[in-house]
């Protein structure tokens, strides 16, 4: 099957050397701090956590809502999601690899995460974190390459797949859980220290994960004859609008909690990521706020939902909104001001930037050559 992603049209391989252009800017970059050292990006004493993590939290959410689209087909034998069962299992394994990379830039020193795995400590919320992303990893990818060579074949997935499937569903929500327990279990965080941090993150995952979904459909189906149909797009855009309400609903308990209690080291957080902070994150704050009400605006409405072309765009609007919430806003918003009320900007440096986008082009070029294999197999069974 392998041999599908070798052929193609010249704007696919273009896409290709595109991406391997940008990684190889990256890796050169990475090099570079690798030599020099952290000090090359805007990291510092007091905000020691910074772009790679964020991304990395983010991204968890995005390979976790693989479960949304597993969960109705194989629980609930919704047959629509049939054609997207597969797209969803690829999608968590790009998700899963560029949140390894992004820990592996922010350790410093790569040879450093040996000692996880040498040294295990079940004390600790990051070992079982590393433990829940890489099982997640390792299922996605068995049960995902197993049911499409079986589809290749024209033959049924083998009986073992099913509960591997079945293990996914828990799983998936694991690895969000774990990832939110550690900010959360930080006392000395007001942000971050809330009951509802990981049903955050859930409901956040479940709306970016699935509209991002939707996007990469849409271009699949633009670039090939495989199509999963409306009927599952418009399904999977109202899971999303459930997941977003619940994700902005969420978000104002915390604001009304903070502002009616008017603790000051609550209060002091929310201040700074919407008024006090840099131009450049008071702006992507409030963009975030009205990118969250254009896509519920065009989500709850049933005409504009129903509507693939609105649907596209309710579904970037929840995505973008998403991805500056939690993969900008919440790890600077929780380091600044510190516990001792200190102020400390926090801006990304160039090399910094450059070594992000190239993680994340390395997972646009899995999913792509993923979604080239599983496309180029159904259209060959939709045609036999």
């Amino acid at each position: 099957m392998l041999e599908k992603a070798l052929t193609g049209s010249k704007g696919y391989f273009a896409w290709i050397f595109a991406l391997l252009v940008v990684i190889g800017v990256g890796f050169g970059t990475y090099l570079y701090q690798l030599n020099e050292g952290l000090g090359i990006t805007g990291l510092n004493r007091d905000v020691s956590w910074g772009l790679y993590i964020a991304q990395f939290t983010f991204l968890v959410g995005v390979a976790a809502s693989a479960v949304m689209v597993v969960l109705p087909y194989y629980l609930h034998d919704y047959k629509e999601f049939g054609k997207l069962t597969l797209l969803g299992e690829f999608l968590a394994i790009p998700a899963c690899l560029m949140c390894m990379l992004f820990i592996v830039v922010d350790m410093g020193r790569p040879d450093r995460v040996v000692y996880v795995f040498l040294h295990p400590t079940p004390n600790s919320i990051m070992f079982w974190d590393t433990v829940v992303l890489s099982g997640y990893l390792g299922l996605n990818l068995v049960i995902g390459w197993t049911t499409l060579s079986a589809e290749s074949k024209g033959v049924a997935p083998p009986r073992w797949v099913k509960p591997l499937i079945y293990l996914s569903i828990p799983w998936a929500v694991s690895i969000h859980t774990v990832t939110a327990f550690l900010y959360q279990g930080l006392p000395g965080r007001g942000f971050w220290m809330t009951a509802i941090m990981a049903p955050r993150f859930l409901a956040s995952a479940f709306a970016a994960g699935p509209s991002f979904l939707i996007l990469m459909v849409l271009l699949v189906r633009r670039f090939t004859r495989f199509d999963p149909g409306d009927v599952a797009l418009r399904k999977l855009g109202q899971i999303v609008t459930y997941a977003m309400f619940v994700s902005v609903f969420f978000f104002l308990m915390e604001v009304f909690t903070v502002f009616y209690s008017a603790i000051p080291e609550h209060k002091h957080h929310f201040w700074y990521l919407f008024v006090g902070g840099p131009w450049w994150l008071v702006g992507a704050m409030w963009l975030f706020v009205a990118l969250a009400v254009i896509g519920l605006v065009i989500l709850v409405n049933p005409r504009t939902r129903n509507n693939i072309p609105t649907l596209a765009v309710g579904a970037a609007c929840v995505f973008v909104a998403s991805w500056l919430e939690k993969g900008l806003g919440l790890v600077i918003g929780g380091f600044t001001p510190n516990p001792f009320g200190k102020y400390t900007v926090y801006t990304p440096t160039l090399p910094e930037v450059t070594i992000a986008v190239a993680i994340w082009c390395i997972g646009f070029l899995i999913l792509t050559v993923l979604y080239k294999i599983a496309t180029g197999v159904k259209q060959e069974r939709a045609i036999g």
